[in-house]
């Protein structure tokens, strides 16, 4: 997957456990209908405007099942398309065509979706330094490509998972028995370039987060006024995120209180799939 940042291993096993799901044994009804030997023409349009993700994937998919695949993409991940525009050509076997058409529409709809759906939050505090960051909300074995997908909508990935990053959250404090504490043990226990972050939700917490070294600290739920206030108690001592509730109505507000970065859960756990269409032309 060259180009992408994608990993070649991960995508391989991600598709390798699709086909095991979907196909099984073999999709009975193009092997009985259709000689291994015939070959076919399809395309792939948008049938509603948004932003391309997830092409190299969906490439693939129709590449482990036809080794002499011709793709001819039309447009590139993170470009924008609007209903009708052609996305890409494809010739390849018409058994592979058709019985890797559903699992190649899913994940790019979803992953189109997703960069669209991201696109319109950066749209929404252009022009300011705020970033919007996805979170770890995503569908089970498909955080590789859920957060490829906000990169190519122009967001910016969070913490991959619980390893690279340390997020010391409400039942952390209450077992380690403060902010303070917390932060220090955790500090101990893990490599120095490793970050953390403490969630918050209180000036009180925010003034001892930021006493106590957090590299990041997340204003979780706060109103605006709120955290306009959190901004100047923490005086650019570290990085500020703001979390919780955060639809598309409330950034450019948000984006005004001095905070860094948005993190928005709605960019990939209830995402709308962009309506994507595969059509046989030529057999």
């Amino acid at each position: 997957m060259e180009g992408t940042g994608l990993n070649s291993e991960e995508v391989d096993f991600i598709i390798d456990h699709a086909f095991r799901e979907d196909i099984g044994s073999g999709d009975i009804t193009s092997n009985s209908l259709i000689p291994e030997s015939t070959t076919a023409k399809a395309s792939m349009t948008a049938k509603a405007d948004g932003v391309i993700a997830g092409l190299p994937i969906a490439k693939k998919v129709f590449e482990k099942l036809d080794s002499n695949l011709i793709w001819k993409p039309i447009v590139k991940d993170g470009d924008r398309v609007k209903k009708g525009d052609l996305i890409v050509e494809i010739e390849a076997s018409f058994r592979a065509l058709l019985t890797g058409e559903r699992l190649a529409l899913n994940l790019l709809q979803r992953l189109s979706g997703i960069a669209t759906e991201t696109a319109k939050y950066v749209k929404e505090v252009e022009g300011t330094k705020v970033k919007i960051l996805d979170t770890r909300k995503t569908v089970p074995g498909l955080r590789t490509f859920d957060k490829y997908a906000v990169k190519m909508g122009g967001g910016t990935n969070h913490r991959i998972g619980l390893f690279d990053l340390a997020m010391i959250k409400d039942n952390h404090i209450k077992i380690a028995g403060g902010i303070t504490k917390a932060v220090a043990q955790v500090r101990k226990a893990i490599p120095a370039d490793i970050k953390i972050e403490v969630e918050t939700t209180t000036l009180e917490e925010v003034a001892e987060a930021a006493d106590a070294g957090s590299d990041i600290i997340m204003l979780d739920n706060m109103s605006n006024e709120m955290m306009t206030e959190a901004v100047k108690l923490i005086n650019g001592r570290c990085l500020v995120e703001a979390s919780g509730n955060m639809n598309i109505q409330r950034l450019k507000g948000v984006a005004a209180t001095g905070i860094d970065v948005i993190s928005v859960g709605a960019l990939t756990h209830s995402v709308i799939a962009l309506d994507i269409s595969q059509n046989i032309c030529q057999i």
